[in-house]
């Protein structure tokens, strides 16, 4: 089962693997290293799982990530729980895997300032982003930081 609620920092990159690289592992294992950049900006050690997707920072999943393609574009992406009350995973067994602990980046970094770190977390996951794909998004980080303002704490969280 996946949450999908207020604190988490969602991407869903359109990419043409067509025009670009059509392996799906490639994609899957570059996403979760563009998150794993990012984290490293943020003073976060994470890494990989084996067996297991998302990405993962002391035996802790602090982002998820679930992928659809459609004739070589891809869809959906990844969450970062940067400030997400992690009360809501109690009810559901994430990802589906049994015992399996969550965490945010505002849990790992024992930081308060919800709109700071809310902040950093987008500037590091763009620059993660352009690490792991080769690619550049300096026209977007404006708009990213527009358009992903933390404006959630109020919102209901959908399971």
């Amino acid at each position: 089962m996946t949450f999908h609620g207020p604190g988490q920092l969602v991407g869903y990159p359109i990419l043409d693997l067509g025009a670009y690289k059509k392996d799906l592992h490639w994609y899957l294992r570059t996403l979760e290293q563009a998150l794993i950049y990012a984290l490293a900006l943020l003073d976060i050690p994470a890494e990989r799982n084996p067996g297991f997707t998302g990405v993962w920072t002391r035996r802790r999943k602090i982002a998820s990530i679930g992928i659809h393609v459609k004739q070589w574009v891809t869809w959906h992406g990844f969450a970062l729980n940067v400030t997400t009350d992690l009360a809501h995973f109690d009810r559901i067994v994430p990802c589906g895997i049994q015992g399996v602990q969550m965490t945010s980046v505002e849990r790992e970094l024992r930081n308060g300032k919800r709109e700071t770190v809310w902040r950093e977390s987008v500037d590091a996951v763009l620059q993660g982003f352009e690490r792991a794909f080769g690619v550049s998004v300096s026209h977007s980080k404006e708009c990213a930081r527009q358009s992903l303002s933390f404006r959630t704490a109020h919102a209901e969280p959908r399971l």
